[in-house]
């Protein structure tokens, strides 16, 4: 099964409960499509262990799935072709160089593996599949239905977020369950908000704090999937339901479902990153991000969780940056608002 999607199960189960008859079948065939791709990662697999890139160069292919699920599907751009006539594979092509553009020019990281990885994508994956994957080895998007979602190319912070998720896999690789889970998807929140602040060249004050706002289409009631600076306010529409995240430690979602609400309990880590982003003020990128690259690069293990991301970036920002200074005091005034 995809490892990680951006659409969170329950806001699928809620399409599925309250759409119409089309739009339901189209979330359960969202739900459970994923079980067909698992033969084409015996090929990814092999992709990726292509010799490393030299440092600062990209090397980016999308494939089309042409509607099917077989992975990787028919190739049709590679690392610097110019652009085609379809729109959608020239955005994950763009969107896959923006957040490679961001991790080399912000951190030095050369790729998704820090050696050069290849970005592999496909696009037009499946029939109107509402959703965007990261699968262990390549970035798969779905065009969205055309009445909820629009192609998951459409919003960088998708992209980011999603190959953030293959950082993730070579640093720390949090366990994707629980409290270490809601850490794995903060993470690729934060990294997936800070290439769209980059890209647009955002100061943390200026910026949405929204994940997915470019993803809906008109009509529907929602300012994005997640916000990270409100959790529980990106959305509250007849048929998503209302934005279940919670935004304090004193509201934690304890259930057994999405692997133990890695989905959901993710706005409260979230919400004290942008506490941090805020109260250091200017770009995000520049000292927040680099303390969350830090710690999930130095100092994270795969059963870390929320105090142990709160006591480790609090410490990354002594390291980094001085202890009790401007900087550490915000990142403990930060997770002090989230209740930790």
């Amino acid at each position: 099964m995809p490892r990680h999607c951006i659409v969170p199960p329950y806001m699928l189960r809620s399409i599925f409960q309250n759409g119409t008859p089309g739009q339901q079948s189209r979330a359960w065939e969202t739900l459970t499509a994923s079980e067909q791709i698992r033969g084409g990662r015996r090929v990814l697999a092999a992709l990726a262990t292509l010799a490393a890139a030299a440092p600062g160069q990209k090397r980016r292919t999308v494939y089309d799935a042409r509607g099917g699920y077989d992975l990787p599907g028919s190739l049709v751009r590679s690392e610097g072709s110019r652009k085609g006539p379809d729109p959608i594979v020239n955005e994950a092509y763009d969107g896959c160089g923006a957040t490679y553009d961001f991790f080399w020019k912000v951190f030095k990281r050369n790729s998704i593996d820090g050696r050069g990885m290849r970005l592999d994508s496909t696009v037009h994956f499946g029939q109107s599949y509402d959703n965007a994957f990261w699968n262990g080895h390549q970035m798969v998007y779905g065009d969205g239905d055309g009445e909820i979602f629009r192609p998951f190319t459409k919003a960088q912070d998708v992209i980011a977020h999603e190959l953030s998720h293959g950082v993730m896999q070579y640093e720390a690789n949090l366990d994707y369950r629980g409290q270490s889970g809601a850490l794995n998807e903060s993470f690729s929140d934060v990294f997936g908000i800070l290439v769209k602040q980059h890209r647009l060249g955002q100061k943390a004050a200026e910026a949405d704090w929204l994940i997915g706002r470019d993803l809906f289409m008109p009509g529907i009631h929602a300012r994005g999937i997640r916000s990270m600076k409100e959790p529980g306010t990106a959305y509250d529409d007849p048929v998503l339901g209302k934005d279940p995240q919670p935004a304090h430690m004193k509201d934690y979602v304890v259930t057994s479902e999405d692997n133990g609400g890695v989905h959901v309990n993710s706005g409260i880590p979230n919400r004290a990153f942008c506490e941090a982003a805020l109260r250091l003020k200017g770009y995000a990128w520049m000292k927040a991000g680099a303390i969350w690259y830090y710690a999930l690069t130095e100092k994270l293990h795969p059963n870390s969780v929320f105090h142990n991301a709160m006591n480790l970036t609090v410490c990354a920002a002594g390291e980094l940056y001085g202890v009790n200074g401007k900087e550490q005091k915000a990142v403990r005034e930060a997770w002090a608002e989230v209740g930790l």
